[in-house]
Parts: C-alpha cells; sequence; structure tokens
C-alpha cells in the first residue's frame, strides 16, 4: 500500500515526506474532535434564544446544507489525495491562480480558528477560576498544544481518542441526567417533539440563521482532507471520514440539544445574565454544583485542547503544501526528519494564534463572523471545481455528484455568505485584497516549483544524485 501511495503523490508532482500512519478510523476521530462533539454546550444559550427553542432542528437544518459540501470533499479528495485540502482542490480542478485564493481565503479560517478556541476555553476556564486572567489560560492552552503537534502524527491521533473518548462520557452522563429529570417532570419538563419542529413559531427566517450558526458549528469536517498524504486507507478514505464524520456529530448536537431543550420548557428567552452558560446552568438544575464544575472544565479542555490541536494540525499542513508549490514562503516547508511533521509550519501558527488569541480576548461575535467568511468563500470555489473537473473534463455521467450536488451547495453556501454580517464582508475582502497582491508577487517573481512541474524537477534531482 506504502508504494501505491507513493506512486500517487508522484503522479500528482509530489514525494512522501509526511508520515503515513492514520487509519480511516483515525481520520473519523480527528474530525470529530475537531468539530467537537459537545460544541453545543458552549452556544446553547444563544442557538436557543435565535431559534425560539428549536435547537435540534437547526443542527438537522445545517447537516442537510454542509452534506452537499462535504459530499464535494468527498469527490475532490478522491481525485487529489494530497495535504492542500480545498487549496489543490480548486487548483488542480479549476485554476491555479484560484487555486491559491482558496486556499488563502480558508486560511483565514484555519488562522482564526485556533484563536476563537482559546478564547471560548478561556472564558470557560474563567468561570471556574475567576481570578486567574484568561490571557494566562490562553498561553497555558498554547503551549501544550504546540507541544503535541510537534511531536508527531502518531502522537496527536493518540491525544485526540483520549479526549473523543472523554467527551462521549460527558455526553452519556448528560444524556443518563436530562432522562432522568425528564422523566420525573423536574421544573415541569416533559417529552416533547417541540424543539425538532414547533409550528407555532417556525418561520422562513429561522433557516437563515439556523445555517449561519451551523456553518460555524461544523467546521472541521474539512479539516480532514489536510491529512490526506498521511492516511493509509486509500483514496477514498478522506471522503469517507468526512462524510460519516459530519452525519456522527450532527446525531451527537442533536441529541443533547433536543434533551437540553426539554430541560427549559417554561423559558421564551435566556437572560444577558444566563445566556453564555445556559447549558451548564442546566446541567447544574438536574444535578449539582459539582457536575456544573466538571462540564465547564471538559469544555475547556475540549475546546482548549483537542480541538485547538486538530486546528492547528490542518493550518500547518495547509501553509505546508503551499509552500512546497513556492505560493507562501519556502521555510515553511520544511519536515522535521524525527518526527516528519512540518515543524516550522506549526511554530508559526502557534505564534500567530498567540499574538490573535490575545488581541480577540472577549470579541467571540467578530472572530467567529471572519472565520466563515474564510470558510463560506472557498467552500463556493470547491463546489465549482467539482463541476469543472468532473462534469466538464472527465464528462461524468454521475448528474447527482458532478452536478446536482455541487450547484445546490454552492447555492446554500452562496446565501450563508450574502446574508453574513458586514464587519464579516470587509474584513474577509480586505483579506482577499491581501491574498490578490500576494499571488501576484509570487506570479511575477515566478518563485519556487509549480506541482506540474515538481516530479520532473525530482526525477531530476535524483538523476543527478546519481
Amino acid at each position: 500500500m506504502s508504494s501505491t501511495h507513493n506512486t500517487e503523490l508522484a503522479e500528482l508532482g509530489y514525494r512522501q515526506e509526511l508520515n503515513r500512519t492514520l487509519s480511516t478510523t483515525d481520520l473519523i476521530i480527528y474530525g470529530l474532535v475537531f468539530m467537537v462533539p459537545i460544541a453545543p454546550w458552549a452556544i446553547f444559550g444563544v442557538v436557543y434564544n435565535e431559534s425560539k427553542g428549536m435547537v435540534p432542528l437547526v443542527y438537522l437544518i445545517g447537516l442537510v446544507a454542509m452534506i452537499f459540501t462535504a459530499m464535494s470533499y468527498a469527490q475532490m479528495s478522491q481525485a487529489f489525495p494530497i495535504a492542500g485540502s480545498v487549496y489543490s482542490y480548486v487548483g488542480r480542478g479549476l485554476n491555479p491562480k484560484l487555486g491559491f485564493l482558496a486556499g488563502w481565503t480558508i486560511l483565514l479560517d484555519y488562522l482564526l480558528v485556533p484563536t476563537l478556541l482559546y478564547v471560548f476555553a478561556a472564558e470557560s476556564m474563567a468561570g471556574i477560576f475567576p481570578d486567574i486572567p484568561k490571557q494566562l489560560w490562553i498561553v497555558l492552552f498554547l503551549v501544550v498544544n504546540t507541544g503535541v503537534n510537534y511531536i508527531g502524527i502518531s502522537f496527536t491521533a493518540i491525544v485526540n481518542r483520549l479526549f473523543l473518548a472523554a467527551e462521549l462520557l460527558f455526553i452519556v452522563i448528560f444524556i443518563v441526567m436530562a432522562v432522568t429529570a425528564i422523566s420525573r417532570g423536574t421544573n415541569g419538563a416533559q417529552f416533547t417533539t417541540a424543539p425538532l419542529f414547533d409550528s407555532g413559531d417556525f418561520t422562513p427566517g429561522l433557516v437563515g440563521t439556523a445555517l449561519s450558526i451551523a456553518v460555524l458549528s461544523f467546521l472541521g469536517f474539512d479539516g480532514i482532507a489536510t491529512l490526506s498524504e498521511e492516511a493509509k486507507g486509500g483514496r477514498k478514505a478522506a471522503g469517507t471520514a468526512m462524510v460519516v464524520g459530519l452525519l456522527l456529530v450532527a446525531f451527537f448536537f442533536v441529541s443533547q440539544t433536543w434533551l437540553a431543550a426539554m430541560l427549559v420548557p417554561d423559558t421564551q428567552q435566556f437572560g444577558d445574565d444566563e445566556v453564555n452558560n445556559a447549558f451548564f446552568g442546566i446541567v447544574e438544575q438536574v444535578s449539582n454544583h459539582g457536575w456544573q464544575v466538571a462540564f465547564l472544565a471538559m469544555n475547556a479542555l475540549a475546546v482548549g485542547i483537542a480541538n485547538a490541536v486538530a486546528a492547528q494540525s490542518a493550518t500547518s499542513r495547509l501553509l505546508f503544501s503551499m509552500s512546497r508549490d513556492g505560493r507562501l514562503p519556502g521555510f515553511l516547508a520544511h519536515i522535521n526528519t524525527r518526527t516528519r511533521v512540518p515543524e516550522r509550519a506549526i511554530l508559526l501558527v502557534g505564534g500567530l494564534t498567540l499574538v490573535t488569541g490575545l488581541f480577540f480576548v472577549g470579541q467571540v461575535g467578530l472572530i467567529a463572523s471572519l472565520v466563515n467568511f474564510g470558510a463560506l468563500t472557498s467552500f463556493m470555489l470547491l463546489h465549482v471545481s467539482v463541476v469543472s473537473w468532473y462534469a466538464v473534463r472527465k464528462r461524468s455521467r454521475n448528474v447527482f455528484l458532478h452536478w446536482v450536488s455541487p450547484v445546490i451547495g454552492f447555492l446554500v453556501i452562496g446565501y450563508v455568505l450574502w446574508n453574513a454580517e458586514a464587519a464579516a464582508k470587509i474584513g474577509g475582502l480586505v483579506w482577499l485584497a491581501i491574498g490578490c497582491v500576494v499571488l501576484a508577487w509570487y506570479t511575477t517573481h515566478d518563485r519556487g516549483i509549480r506541482p506540474e512541474h515538481a516530479a520532473t524537477g525530482e526525477r531530476a534531482a535524483a538523476g543527478e544524485r546519481a
């Protein structure tokens, strides 16, 4: 299998440098950790208010919307099983320059996601230790995560498994607590399907709200594609892991929020003083303060370490891939010969995250909106690349996968992007403009070896050594 992978990379113009040790199960676990099965805990109150109590419906709508993007990722990862994710897919399936812009825009997402996670984690830890500055938690989490990623992808996979097991254990604990409380009618709670759909409160505007929330909640499944050169399950491994991971995490989101929503039957809206800790207030209501603290700690560790480790890993692989193609400074393509990780990219991500994390403390809304812009723009280009590569170039007869699905995905993502906050659009367009300048500079100076010439360069180098 190793020789097969090496041949596939050689055909695409690269040689195997990263450590290919991840199974398809590892990829699924990585995706789940990146998306965080307990993600609804931190934003339950906000989503509850926006959705008029129909929180699980928000995640179901989000799943339907994002599954089309997951299928487009699966198709392109099968065609190009390399580490660059959407940068490589759009570059090879559509146009190299558009590929750079797709990589550049999702880089905004990947660089700010760790920042967002550290800010979330610091807020949770502040709820437990109010006297400790939030900035200190950010530094602590970042140092730990950079160390985990630096040691190697195999160690990262072990950490992912441990944290996923812990998160699933807490989900089971909450389900037991919630079902017991509802069965007893705690505070008037009763089993009902109203959180899934309430015709009296449902409005078309709720769909738009749901999509905006869901995009941020489900971000992470796409990060699996950045590990394609470290997967040993064949061309379909990354695509399979993305779709399976998305379905599994949606199940966890819906089941938890359905139960939690049934435990607040008489609340129309959470107040400003309780909205940010609404879920943890429910936990205390059905158990005790000790369990509330335990859930807060689990949330902080899952987001601040497990999720952030996955995000930093994906970002460093994207930087490595773009640098390898001569689209970013060449020093980022350096691989540690012992751990076989892109060490300089990992350290750069750590440094940038430290700066942005300390700067954006307390500004969760702004970070989240900028993250969405980067992801949404690149997703739209991804859908176009599926049509370009399969339907146009390969003349595929699979109408659903290569025409219908990407077109629906493009329209859904376009709708969400069109309705994004003004600050997100302005910040995203500024970032895109900077990317155009960078692209023009690298194009003018013709720096680096392009993907289509990399294989020739490697063979020539091998011949000279011989």
